[in-house]
C-alpha cells in the first residue's frame, strides 16, 4: 500500500485538477450559451432563405430551364469538394471524431472500388482539429482559421468563394459541407449535406433545417406547410418574376445564399463543440470528485494503519521494559 503522504500528494494534484476541469466546465457554459443565442437568431432566417432557393430551383425545372449555373447538376461526378467544420481544440469527448468519422463513412463511396479510383475527394477544413483527416488518406487543397464564436458571415466569405468558384469553373462537380448540428446541450448529430448543386430532389433536401427539433428552430414540416400556404390558392400557383433579369438577380442572390448556409453550418458546428465541451469537462470533473473520495478513504486507512502500528510499537516497548 502507498504511504499516506504519497496518497495526500496524489489527493492535493487531483483536487487541482478538479479545479481546472470546473473552471473549463464553466468557461464552456459560458461561451454555449452564446453559440446557442446565435444559432437561434439566424436559424430562421437560413432555413427561409434556403426554401427560396429551393423555390427558384423548382420553377426552373417545371419550366425544364435552367437559371443558374448553381441550380444545373452535373452530369458525371468526377470530383467532390468537402468542407469539414471541427474544433480548434480538444477535451471536447468524441466530437471531433465523430464528425470525422462521418465524413469518412459517407465519402467513402466516393473513393475506390478495388485498385481503381471512382471519384476524387477533396476537403477543404475549418477548425484546426479537422487535420486529423490525413490519417484517412484524404487530400486536403484549404485550410481556414475558425475563431471560438463567430460574429458574423464575413468570417465564411472566403470558404464560400473557394468553394463556388471551384463548382462554377468545373473543378468540383459537387459539394458538401460536414458539421454537427445542434439539437440539444444535450444531444449533437454529425451531418454530411449536398451543398452545391442546389437539387430539389434530393433525399434530405432542406440543408436549411440544421436542427430538428421544432423548439429550436424550424422543422421540414414547418417549411413545408408553409410552402403549401404561401405558394397555392387553390389550382393556381405563383410564378417568379425576376428584375432586371434572372440571371442578374441569381448571380447576387445565390451566393449570398450560400454563405448563409455555410455560416449557419459554423453556427451550429460551435454550439454543439461548447456543448459536448461542458458535458465532458463536468464528466471530468465528477470523476476528480470520485477519485478524491476514494483516494480520501485510502488516505484514512493508511493512516489508521500508521497509528495503530506505532501504538503496537510503544505497547512492545513498553512490555519490554516492564520485565
Amino acid at each position: 500500500m502507498a504511504s499516506s503522504r504519497d496518497i495526500k500528494n496524489r489527493i492535493k494534484s487531483i483536487g487541482n485538477t478538479k479545479k481546472i476541469t470546473k473552471a473549463m466546465e464553466m468557461v464552456a457554459a459560458s461561451k454555449m450559451r452564446k453559440a446557442i443565442e446565435a444559432v437561434l437568431k439566424t436559424r430562421t432566417y437560413a432555413n427561409l432563405s434556403w426554401l427560396t432557393v429551393l423555390n427558384l430551383s423548382r420553377s426552373a425545372h417545371s419550366h425544364n430551364k435552367a437559371l443558374h449555373r448553381l441550380l444545373t447538376p452535373r452530369k458525371e461526378i468526377k470530383k467532390v469538394g468537402v468542407i469539414l467544420i471541427t474544433s480548434n481544440r480538444g477535451l471536447c469527448g468524441g466530437f471531433n471524431t465523430a464528425i470525422i468519422n462521418k465524413v469518412y463513412e459517407s465519402m467513402k463511396k466516393y473513393q475506390t472500388m478495388g485498385e481503381k479510383a471512382i471519384v476524387e475527394v477533396e476537403f477543404v477544413l475549418v477548425g484546426k482539429k479537422g487535420a486529423a483527416i490525413h490519417r484517412h488518406g484524404q487530400t486536403v487543397v484549404a485550410d481556414f482559421p475558425k475563431l471560438d464564436l463567430a460574429s458574423e458571415v464575413n468570417e465564411i466569405v472566403p470558404v464560400a468563394n473557394l468553394i463556388i468558384g471551384g463548382y462554377l469553373n468545373g473543378k468540383y462537380d459537387k459539394v458538401m459541407v460536414a458539421y454537427t448540428d445542434f439539437v440539444s446541450s444535450l444531444k449533437q448529430i454529425p451531418r454530411v449535406k449536398q451543398l452545391l448543386p442546389i437539387e430539389i430532389d434530393q433525399a434530405d433536401e432542406y440543408l436549411g433545417i440544421m436542427g430538428e427539433d421544432s423548439r429550436l428552430g424550424l422543422d421540414k414540416e414547418f417549411v413545408q406547410h408553409k410552402e403549401e400556404k404561401h405558394s397555392h390558392i387553390g389550382k393556381f400557383h405563383y410564378d417568379y418574376i425576376f428584375e432586371p433579369s434572372p440571371e442578374e438577380v441569381l448571380n447576387e442572390m445565390l451566393p449570398r445564399l450560400v454563405e448563409i448556409q455555410l455560416y449557419q453550418a459554423l453556427l451550429e458546428s460551435n454550439a454543439s463543440e461548447y456543448s459536448a465541451r461542458m458535458s465532458a469537462m463536468r464528466q471530468a470533473t465528477d470523476a476528480a470528485g470520485d477519485m478524491v473520495s476514494e483516494l480520501t478513504l485510502s488516505y484514512n486507512k493508511a493512516r489508521q494503519a500508521g497509528i495503530t502500528a506505532e501504538i503496537a510499537e510503544i505497547s512492545a516497548g513498553a512490555n519490554a521494559l516492564a520485565y
